[in-house]
């Protein structure tokens, strides 16, 4: 289930009468035979126009264009909003034309962007007594008990998980602590939903462990192995149950076609809302360890 940024997306890739093929620089050879330097041709510039606003209904939309040797127009989110990257062949109107057809895609991403961005402006966790951080879809209060002996007690009622350090020690320490939990919880949690699942599907994995991946909630593959982030622990369980879902549907159908979907949703029906909201939460908005 990968997750990447920025978004980009290919419209349409064709070949044209005329259109060059070869990206490979020039190479010219010294002419002393003697010396062994080379000197390659510097590569063509990229032509970038300034931004361009296009009407799409009713609302307005900017994009920076930049010309190519690409034979697709393409589409790529970032920070700065909409940027397309089209043939030098292409005109205006075919761009444009484009932009229109993919306008439905273009407005979700750019949604999806603003969103991550206004996460990122959020104040950071404090790794301190009474910091907060996402746990099973609720934020949960860090207490630090200063103590000879090493533990640490998840209190459900008070929603308090509490660290006992050394007096003297260090942020790094607490967050090695708290991670170590949290993926010990991981493990356990996973493990139970993974076999409700299984048997809901009728299927049967080979291992299961867990992963650090930074742009992927989980992974499957034909011989049924099963990798899932631990980071997911962060979330409600219903998000964890959806992500177990659709590796496990993996191994009736090794694809992302219709009958995938359906086996997906044969176990799991909200799959649908589950899938938008961890499109939107990726790992790198989560707590840095």
């Amino acid at each position: 289930m990968p997750s990447s940024e920025p978004r980009q997306l290919d419209f349409f890739s064709q070949d044209f009468p005329g259109c060059s093929t070869s990206n490979t620089p020039q190479t010219t050879y010294p002419v002393d035979p003697t010396k062994s330097e080379l000197k390659l041709s510097p590569p063509p510039p990229v032509i970038i126009s300034p931004k361009r606003r296009v009407q799409l209904e009713n609302h307005s939309l900017d994009y920076a264009l930049r010309r190519s040797k690409r034979r697709s127009i393409g589409f790529m989110i970032d920070d700065e909003g909409l940027r397309v990257t089209a043939p030098k062949w292409s005109t205006i109107h075919q761009i444009e034309k484009a932009i229109h057809e993919k306008q439905r895609w273009i407005f979700a991403k750019l949604h999806e962007q603003r969103e991550r961005s206004v996460r990122r402006l959020q104040p950071k966790m404090r790794w301190e007594d009474g910091g907060t951080l996402p746990y099973l879809g609720y934020d949960i209060t860090l207490r630090i008990r200063s103590t000879q002996s090493a533990g640490i007690i998840y209190e459900e009622a008070t929603r308090e998980l509490i660290v006992c350090l050394p007096g003297k020690a260090i942020e790094q320490q607490l967050k090695d602590r708290v991670q170590g939990w949290l993926q010990m919880e991981a493990k356990h949690l996973f493990g139970e939903r993974l076999l409700l699942y299984a048997k809901k599907l009728d299927v049967t994995y080979q291992s299961f462990s867990l992963s650090s991946a930074s742009t992927q909630w989980g992974s499957c593959t034909a011989d049924g192995k099963i990798r899932l982030n631990w980071r997911l622990i962060h979330f409600a369980l219903p998000l964890i149950d959806y992500v177990i879902a659709h590796e496990l549907s993996h191994l009736r159908e090794m694809n992302h076609s219709p009958r995938f979907w359906a086996t997906v949703q044969s176990i799991f029906p909200e799959f649908e809302t589950a899938k938008k909201t961890l499109r939107s939460n990726l790992p790198d908005t989560l707590p840095i360890f």
